[in-house]
């Protein structure tokens, strides 16, 4: 193989910088959240969140598990001590994508400031685009979805979309002590096969993917 062709297969096998990466199914696709083991216990345990658990704040959840790690310390932070993977039905997950708003104003995208702060206040889910990580919880040059979901939004994924709850602090754990031991491709082989989600044509376009 050439240099050339070397260099043009690099580029074809780079990750696109704004797409979803997930483990998902026909039907559906797995999130993640963290929250007290007051929480999260329960919430695996019966499959639907407890009633401590308040409706009336976003919530945000994230198809990344490696970004989960690097939001919550690897389930060490307080609060976040239990690590959950919700999976949930793709047609909620589109719903909340087709009816999300950018969490931050883009001039490419919205005709002004004004008209992205209205929209922003009427969608029932909100989007983010952050740095994913490695396994040393350090950035990568593409990015993961962060989904925020309230009012309509949050009610539809409490009681219509979830499909299953699983606790999933020990995987955590144990992937986390082996990074901490670098036996990297032994913590590799316990992480989650997460790849590019495809959905609805267009369905990412007006949050500049």
């Amino acid at each position: 193989m050439s240099q050339h062709d070397q260099k043009a297969t690099t580029r074809i096998a780079a990750p696109s910088a704004h797409r979803v990466r997930a483990r998902h199914t026909a039907d559906t696709i797995t999130v993640y959240q963290a929250y007290s083991p007051a929480i999260g216990v329960p919430a695996a345990r019966d499959g639907r969140f407890p009633a401590g658990w308040k409706r009336g704040r976003m919530t945000w959840v994230k198809p990344s598990f490696l970004w989960m790690m690097y939001r919550c310390g690897w389930a060490t932070k307080d609060g976040q001590q239990t690590v959950l993977a919700v999976e949930i039905t793709r047609r909620g997950f589109e719903w909340a994508l087709r009816n999300a708003c950018l969490s931050h104003y883009d001039r490419d995208l919205h005709a002004d400031h004004a008209a992205w702060r209205a929209q922003l206040r009427s969608a029932p889910a909100r989007v983010q685009w952050d740095p994913e990580r490695d396994l040393r919880l350090q950035p990568l040059p593409y990015r993961s979805l962060q989904l925020g979901l309230a009012g309509e939004a949050t009610r539809r994924y409490a009681d219509e979309w979830i499909v299953s709850v699983t606790d999933v602090t020990g995987t955590a754990r144990a992937v986390h002590a082996l990074v901490r031991e670098g036996q990297l491709d032994a913590a590799r082989e316990l992480l989650p096969e997460e790849r590019e989600y495809q959905g609805a044509p267009g369905l990412l376009a007006h949050l500049g993917a």
